[in-house]
């Protein structure tokens, strides 16, 4: 029994991962994205934690658009079992296999952790810890649950930095009856609470997995192969391959609105920031169009969007190092419309980055008269019109369940 052991460039939990399928009594076969081998021998796929391509542009999303991933897609259909762990899950979110719409449309997003409690946001960005889950109270038997109950309680490491799960509210009804809203947070009694550090990211209704509508794939933030409270998922596959069981379901019925790009309403005070070395995040957006055969150069710059009482205050901003730091960025002027090329600017529905700024000007630099600080990227294109509108409804800029997209 086969098992292909999905890698990326950046992907670093192979070992583990491969001792877990080893002791639910299956082969792990190392399989790298740039193979050209068929997949079609396998029976059975594990696409691995770790930072596939430095979580460029953001987590997941050059990973999801490599062409081993269309493949992957291909033997999904033939019912067998896809596994995403962690840095696997945020691929197949952004590759749409799960919770699996129609055509594989994206339906909701792995985003920005946030650790919430009384209402207050006492951190974000990567978080490492012990967590329990358990499966939700209507949860879906499928490849990776036919061992476990909603009463047996684990115990699993989470590490990751955006694993939290936004989920449009019709989609998340939906999702929560067929119980796609596999795994969820809880407590060491399994009750499902709400709050950090029960719910270690901020995760909708404390996901913490979700599969598609045929229980043949699932993305799981947690990390199930690092330790033996995790076997009977691992069993729970072998099962499944053992029984043969396939099964082809209608996608689910909810169905994305298509998302319109609006002009941005420019503001008084504004900060473009440049990096003064290579910008990687460039490069590696860039050389994935055009491995999709979208010829283009891609140029990345930081956008800040200040609301403050006067020029004095703003030049005050510019000039305490908070929003660049010049060893290495430099501002540089918006260019004009007659020079500028295709520019897109993505802004984060929740900026939790902005916030953070604002904070620190107030509590560490004592300035009065700041309202407001929004983080941006400021993404430029040039290319063909057609090309530019592909490159847009790949969703490697943004994703609309997470951020919101302005022409500038």
């Amino acid at each position: 029994m086969r098992i292909a052991i999905v890698q990326f460039p950046g992907s670093n939990c192979e070992r583990e991962t491969m001792l877990a399928v080893k002791r639910a009594g299956m082969e792990p076969i190392e399989v790298l994205w740039n193979e050209s081998k068929s997949l079609a021998t396998y029976e059975g796929f594990i696409i691995v934690g770790g930072f596939s391509y430095e979580d460029r542009s953001r987590a997941g999303i050059i990973a999801a658009l490599d062409p081993i991933m269309r493949e992957i897609k291909q033997q999904s259909e033939l019912g067998k079992p896809i596994l995403g762990i962690c840095n696997g899950a945020q691929i197949l979110v952004e590759t749409g296999l799960v919770p699996g719409l129609q055509n594989n449309k994206l339906g909701l997003v792995l985003t920005d952790n946030k650790r919430m409690q009384n209402g207050k946001v006492l951190g974000t960005g990567y978080y490492n810890a012990w967590i329990h889950m358990r499966l939700s109270d209507q949860y879906q038997y499928n490849a990776f649950t036919r061992l476990l109950t909603p009463q047996n309680i684990l115990q699993i490491p989470v590490a990751h930095g955006e694993g939290r799960f936004i989920i449009p509210p019709a989609l998340l009804m939906e999702m929560q009856e067929n119980g796609l809203n596999v795994f969820q947070y809880c407590d060491s009694q399994g009750k499902i609470i709400d709050e950090f550090p029960v719910n270690p990211n901020g995760s909708t209704d404390n996901i913490a997995a979700i599969s598609n509508k045929a229980g043949n794939v699932m993305a799981i933030m947690p990390h199930p192969e690092r330790t033996t409270q995790g076997d009977m998922i691992f069993q729970s596959m072998r099962e499944y391959i053992t029984e043969g069981y396939k099964q082809k379901v209608e996608p689910l019925h909810y169905y994305p609105r298509a998302y319109e790009i609006k002009p941005y309403q420019a503001s008084t005070y504004e900060v473009i920031v440049e990096l003064i070395i290579n910008d990687n995040q460039a490069m590696s957006v860039e050389n994935a169009v055009q491995h999709l055969g979208f010829p283009a150069k891609i140029k990345r710059q930081i956008h800040w969007q200040i609301q403050c009482d006067s020029p004095e205050i703003y030049e005050k901003i510019k000039a305490s190092g908070v929003l660049f730091n010049d060893r290495k960025e430099k501002i540089v002027r918006k260019q004009s419309a007659e020079t500028a090329k295709k520019s897109f600017l993505v802004h984060a529905k929740e900026d939790m980055l902005g916030q953070q700024k604002l904070q620190m000007l107030k509590d560490h630099f004592e300035l009065s008269g700041v309202q407001s600080i929004k983080h941006s990227v400021l993404w430029q294109i040039d290319a063909p019109e057609d090309t530019v509108n592909h490159i847009i409804n790949s969703h490697i800029l943004f994703n609309p369940n997470a951020h919101d997209c302005y022409y500038y």
